[in-house]
């Protein structure tokens, strides 16, 4: 894979399948390079596999199909360019979809009632005066925001305190059709200065279940709880007793008194409510009357990997998605008790689910595959689509081989080796997740590909503090990051150089976020690496509390408040040691690791004339790698492999190499320190 292989890339979201179970719907993203923006369709498919799947839509994006119970209106989102999602609704019949709101902020995903006449969703609602709500009020001419939670600011979102998240209700139109009228006025069910999200109606339509915090104290807790409201606004209850985080409430539609709420939680927070490290969010219960939290899985060993934006409950059971040992697997758990059945295991990530007519449509990932739809029937798994087939067919695609090593202590390392064809020896890439409590593992990781294809050998494993080995291995780094993680980053890298097919002496780390905590800390111990990159990292625990959006809390539960012992976890506290040649990576408009993190670093290394780089990318946040402009993440992919091409230099990779000035390059691809580079702090138009 290469940079501009981006514009291939096909990645299909949530399904949907209609209550015969004969049809599922997906929208399906891509990268548009030259528009430098995403666009995405709704594609239509036969579950049992009798025809091709076929755009539905052709909005320029269009996203989060929900089949209504009665099988005859397609709910979804679709943005105009440079425009908010809204809510349409399209006869499955036929004809023209209609928008049913227009939101200034835009709306969230629909969520039909159970006679199909209503839609429930969430929207955020700006303060007047602000986000362009009034055209004589730029942004710089608001009111100054008075603060006064700890909770005010969210990664990708950026001020949350004068644009709550709110439920609202809308009537489906009379005339679905276009014809003129108005639609019916959303209602604005929920209101407050807190968030309201993942709303779900009860069976008989009467109640609608959502998640909030409004307890007293929630501005220094991690808890949140299920509340339940008329739809008229009425009758306000709070359902959960339990100190948990919750999330995704939904009701068994066969049990017509709505008795129960399933849903997915971290069920014990403890006392304080805020001991989250490598708490495992597993499928619960509650009584819709009021009560504690009850797992339904054991919270030990399941994680919640999938990503519905809901808990999925259909035939008696619960279908769920779990973490395991880099994989997603899809579970159907019996509300009744008993043994969960895996639907689908090995090595696939399931990353949505849908049920419908007694057909189980997942949205699968693998190792060369950013998704395609599977339906599951009793006794069968059939493939449906063949999204993946653009990119598959350049050829540019690499297999993971699975592998694990010993750390010091005799503790297991689990990951994976990626390798160029050829006999080698490759030269090292050392990568680093995010997290911590994350996991790589089974899917297409579009970056590692590139790296393969450039010619570098690629590793990656999951440390103690991963997600994915149960809670134990999460736990343990709690107020320790940096210590056994390392250790066990670094044994995988050790036992992963014993192949001679890899040069041991041509090794390079990095990482993102808690990955650039990882690699500023080691190269802060060790001179082993050729270079490195750290990107969008954790460096410093003490100014992160006062500039992160979870600076008030994440630091005191992964690295302790002990000065001491926080100083020992620090990577900038001993980044004067750094002496590693190290590129810097960071978005402008980060606010879960705020670029001070990566400036800090930059600024240290280069008072010192360590060879270093500044890449910065305007108007991005902590997701650039993932969801930042396409132009953005392909410039980001060509400047980190300049960046290797520069210090580990390959056959594939040799383009940057030959850009350099004479002498920058040593044979064995690392500059003396004495000759530190002379590329400035570099801004991407």
């Amino acid at each position: 894979m290469r940079p501009t292989d981006l514009s291939l890339l096909r990645v299909p979201g949530v399904p949907t399948v209609s209550p015969d179970g004969a049809t599922a719907v997906v929208a399906v993203t891509r990268l548009d390079l030259d528009a430098d923006e995403y666009r995405s369709q709704l594609w239509t498919v036969p579950t049992d596999g009798s025809e091709p799947a076929r755009p539905l839509t052709h909005g320029h994006r269009d996203t989060e199909p929900v089949y209504s119970p009665d099988g005859r209106w397609l709910a979804y989102l679709s943005a105009e360019p440079k425009g908010k999602p809204q809510l349409h609704v399209l006869a499955t019949a036929g004809g023209v979809a209609r928008a049913l709101t227009d939101h200034h902020l835009g709306a969230g995903t629909p969520v039909w009632s159970p006679d199909s006449r209503r839609l429930a969703y969430t929207a955020r609602v700006p303060e007047a005066g602000r986000y362009g709500t009034d055209e004589d009020v730029p942004p710089a001419a608001e009111a100054p925001r008075l603060i006064t939670t700890l909770t005010y600011r969210a990664d990708g979102v950026g001020f949350t305190n004068d644009r709550r998240s709110h439920v609202f209700v809308v009537d489906l139109p009379a005339e679905t059709e276009d014809d003129g009228v108005a639609p019916p006025t959303p209602f604005q069910v929920t209101g407050g200065d807190v968030d309201d999200t993942d709303v779900t109606w009860s069976p008989s339509g009467a109640e609608l279940a959502f998640v909030s915090a409004r307890h007293e104290g929630a501005d220094t807790d991690r808890v949140s709880d299920v509340y339940t409201v008329r739809p008229d606004g009425t009758g306000l209850r709070k359902v959960t007793a339990s100190r948990s985080a919750v999330a995704h409430p939904a009701y068994d539609p066969d049990d017509p008194d709505g008795s129960t709420i399933y849903l997915t939680a971290q069920p014990d927070l403890g006392p304080l409510g805020r001991d989250f490290v490598g708490r495992n969010t597993t499928l619960c219960r509650v009584p819709a009357a009021g009560g504690e939290v009850e797992p339904l899985l054991d919270p030990e060993e399941h994680d919640r990997g999938d990503e519905t934006p809901a808990t999925v409950v259909a035939g008696g059971a619960a279908f769920f998605g779990v973490q395991r040992r880099g994989a997603v697997e899809l579970l159907r758990v019996p509300l009744s008790g008993g043994a969960p059945e895996a639907l689908v295991d090995g090595h696939y990530t399931v990353r949505g689910i849908a049920v419908g007519g007694g057909v189980v449509v997942a949205t699968v990932a693998h190792d060369r595959s950013a998704g395609e739809l599977i339906a599951v029937t009793p006794g069968r798994r059939r493939l449906i689509t063949g999204f993946g087939a653009p990119l598959q067919a350049t050829g540019r695609l690499h297999r993971m081989r699975e592998t694990t090593a010993t750390a010091p202590d005799g503790y297991p390392v689990h990951g994976w080796v990626t390798t160029p064809p050829g006999p080698g020896p490759h030269p090292v890439l050392l990568t680093v997740h995010g997290g911590p409590f994350a996991q790589y593992g089974w899917t297409l990781f579009d970056e590692t590909q590139a790296y393969v294809e450039a010619g570098y050998a690629v590793l990656q494993c999951n440390p103690r503090g991963s997600s994915g080995y149960g809670e134990a291995h999460g736990r343990v780094i709690k107020e320790h990051m940096g210590e056994l993680d390392a250790d066990d980053v670094v044994a995988f890298l050790d036992a992963a150089l014993e192949d001679p097919t890899l040069d041991s002496s041509r090794v390079g780390i990095m990482g993102g976020s808690y990955g650039g905590f990882m690699t500023t800390l080691l190269v802060g111990r060790t001179d082993r690496f050729v270079a490195a990159i750290s990107e969008r990292a954790f460096n410093d625990p003490v100014s992160f509390v006062g500039s992160s959006d979870i600076g008030f809390f994440f630091p005191d539960e992964y690295v302790g408040t002990d000065p001491e012992r926080v100083a020992a976890q620090s990577p900038m506290a001993s980044a004067h040691r750094i002496t590693t040649p190290t590129m810097v990576i960071h978005s402008e408009e980060d606010w879960r690791c705020p670029l001070e993190q990566g400036t800090r670093l930059f600024v240290e290394l280069k008072r010192r004339g360590v060879p270093t780089e500044l890449l910065l990318f305007p108007g991005e946040g902590h997701e650039l790698s993932r969801s930042g402009r396409p132009k953005h993440r392909q410039a980001r992919l060509e400047h980190v492999l300049r960046w290797w091409g520069r210090w580990l230099p390959t056959p594939q990779n040799s383009s940057a190499v030959a850009a350099l000035p004479a002498g920058q390059a040593s044979s064995n691809g690392r500059a003396p320190h004495a000759e530190p580079l002379t590329v400035q702090a570099t801004r991407l138009p």
